[in-house]
């Protein structure tokens, strides 16, 4: 069985809409897919309404913004249920929280690059949750750089002087929150050192752990061997399971669906311990 449990769509920073995403997922061969976007669960009901022609079964998750003590970690939440309190309000803080930052810095980037805040709404399309993805392709439509990997690794770094922190959910009460709501935590690319210059302590997995965690992500692009092979043994230490995905974007990103994907048992359980079900035909 072939699982990509971490992928995008338009309704947060993918390029693919939630049933061309499931088109494409059939296309590489994916038994199933997990759609994860940042803060919201606006692409469910249209990717559960590609499955049958698809065949191929939704996981339906979220990736939520967690950072603790200044350094970002993102948790994917499987199968939780939507109408459960606290969950839900935490999205809607981390998307308006997202939107003010991403307002923020598109006026200091004004200063200095063809960009206003149309040109990126423009590039959102319409999508839940605009980020630095979208800033990232208004300035490549601008022709101020080749690609969002450029542009992130310039202007849109944390450490650059146009970054903007937006607020994120304690990893810890996340973890909490997500068990609360019926769903079940996976910490995503938890050593993608390339992505800030500080990774989360072992001590706050553990904490996280003790809160619900049920496995890491190790298997990831951002992760060369030395990090998957780290992430693998925190796991052991931690007694939790281990967990892999491309993170695909679309045409945002390189990444391809299936380059790394969740063992099966896993899936397993986290089918087991969730509050609603897989989508299948």
């Amino acid at each position: 069985m072939r699982i990509d449990p971490h992928t995008h769509s338009s309704c947060s920073d993918g390029t693919d809409s939630p049933a061309a995403l499931m088109a494409r997922a059939a296309e590489a061969g994916l038994d199933v897919v997990g759609l994860t976007d940042h803060d919201t669960t606006a692409g469910w009901a249209e990717a559960a309404g590609a499955v049958g022609s698809t065949g191929v079964a939704l996981l339906r998750g979220t990736e939520v913004s967690c950072a603790v003590d200044g350094v970002t970690l993102h948790l994917l939440a499987y199968l939780f249920d939507v109408e459960a309190p606290g969950l839900t309000e935490a999205f809607e803080h981390a998307r308006t929280s997202r939107s003010t930052r991403a307002r923020q810095m598109v006026e200091l980037l004004a200063a200095d690059y063809p960009i206003t805040w149309e040109d990126v709404e423009a590039q959102a399309a319409g999508a839940v949750t605009i980020g630095r993805p979208h800033i990232a392709d208004a300035l490549v439509a601008a022709g101020s750089f080749d690609s969002r990997g450029v542009a992130f690794a310039g202007p849109l770094a944390t450490a650059s002087p146009y970054y903007v922190r937006h607020w994120a959910l304690d990893p810890v009460r996340a973890c909490e929150l997500v068990r609360a709501a019926g769903g079940v935590p996976v910490a995503a690319h938890p050593r993608a050192a390339s992505r800030q210059r500080r990774l989360v302590p072992d001590a706050v997995f553990a904490d996280m752990t003790d809160a619900g965690l049920a496995a890491l992500e190790v298997d990831h692009r951002d992760h060369g061997p030395a990090e998957r092979e780290q992430a693998r043994e925190l796991a052991r230490y931690l007694g939790i399971g281990t967990s892999g995905s491309s993170d695909y974007h679309g045409a945002g990103k390189p990444n391809r669906l299936g380059e790394n994907l969740m063992p099966p048992a896993l899936l397993e359980q986290i089918v087991g311990e969730g509050s609603i079900p897989l989508v299948t035909a």
